[in-house]
């Protein structure tokens, strides 16, 4: 580690009653963001195996962070990265795992470039610059990370998933490993299908799902919802992404717009893009 966990201003996550992080995760209190002038904490999950020996580790950036190791800190429930992670480390896919939670009432402002009339957005590409140009910076150089595209992913459910595929398609030189996970594709009236077809495609390593009972507001049905990843799903084919081997695409036919779906699919998505990244072709 750097500097800053050498003083020690990384501390442990809370623990205790209430609380559900298990393995190692980190704290670091009130990172400012120079591109969208606020601060918020970041959170890191380091692997089992990191504290024995000089072994460098991919990264896997998460938005929500405050929703994915700990159900104390979580808005309904928890994506139990941590918990999976310890599990997948025994099959030998370990990574570390960095959490930038939202800024609550900014959350739709930081998670889309393009602005939506009714609910906002906008400040999608500051925040973005946020991760590339302060966030990973200094995970790089507090932690011992494997740095290079073929090693860092993004990954993030809803609107956090809207902003993961604009990140990957953003920044490819930064991100080469993308987790879209039941996308929100139907804010801003589909300016991200126009942003995508345009984009220049990169190789990588991508996956993204839907539910087919997926439901966030009153005036988004889940079959909006899931004919929109659909739409997506299609134009990704279009743009030369191969089923099984570098673009996993999985419909839950149980799946429910909540934390508890996402932490069920998690293992797989990790296994896909961090493990064996060869897999049957999806039916």
């Amino acid at each position: 580690m750097g500097y800053f966990a050498q003083t020690q201003l990384w501390q442990p996550h809370p623990s205790g009653p209430g609380h559900t992080v298990v393995g190692e995760v980190l704290v670091y209190k009130g990172l400012r963001s120079p591109q969208l002038g606020n601060t918020r904490d970041i959170l890191v999950y380091l692997p089992p195996s990191y504290r024995n020996g000089h072994r460098r580790y991919p990264v896997l950036y998460m938005h929500d962070g405050q929703n994915i190791f700990d159900e104390a800190t979580s808005f309904v429930g928890e994506w139990q990265v941590d918990e999976s992670m310890e599990k997948l480390a025994q099959e030998g896919i370990e990574a570390i795992v960095v959490g930038i939670p939202n800024m609550g009432l900014e959350r739709l402002h930081e998670y889309s470039p393009f602005r939506d009339p009714k609910h906002g957005g906008g400040k999608g590409e500051k925040y973005l610059k946020f991760l590339v140009e302060t966030v990973k910076p200094f995970i790089d150089d507090e932690f011992r990370t494997l740095s290079g595209r073929d090693h860092t992913g993004v990954m993030g459910s809803s609107m956090g998933g809207f902003i993961s595929l604009c990140a990957y398609y953003f920044y490819p030189e930064v991100f080469g490993i993308a987790g879209v996970v039941s996308p929100a594709f139907w804010f801003a009236d589909g300016a991200i299908y126009r942003f995508v077809e345009k984009a220049p495609q990169v190789p990588g390593r991508l996956y993204m799902d839907v539910g087919y009972r997926e439901l966030t507001l009153s005036h988004v049905s889940s079959r909006r919802y899931l004919e929109g990843v659909r739409r997506m799903h299609r134009l990704l084919l279009q743009k030369g992404w191969q089923p099984g081997h570098d673009y996993l695409y999985l419909e839950d036919p149980e799946g429910v717009h909540h934390e508890g779906h996402w932490a069920r699919r998690f293992p797989d998505t990790m296994r896909f893009l961090y493990g064996n990244r060869t897999v049957k072709r999806p039916a």
